[in-house]
């Protein structure tokens, strides 16, 4: 795939960095940005919040799947 497709190359190999382990390399801020509306769908929504505050300041966001709102309620069992 590397020599076949280099930009799909570039792409997979950001999203296995981020999602997995990056084994002590760096990643280039400016290629993140460049394929970050290509790439974030296939990124861990919990690595998504932190990559974006951290390329544009973005604070992060409530939980999409539980918002504060939304918690079950906790009875007590008197």
């Amino acid at each position: 795939m590397k020599k076949q497709d280099p930009e799909k190359y570039k792409k997979w190999r950001i999203v296995q960095m981020l999602n997995y382990d990056m084994e002590g390399e760096r990643l280039d801020r400016e290629e993140v940005k460049r394929y970050w509306p290509e790439i974030k769908e296939e990124i861990d929504p919990e690595t998504q919040r932190a990559v974006s505050f951290l390329l544009w300041g973005t604070p992060p966001s409530l939980s999409i799947s539980q918002p504060s709102w939304n918690k079950p309620k906790r009875y007590s069992s008197y």
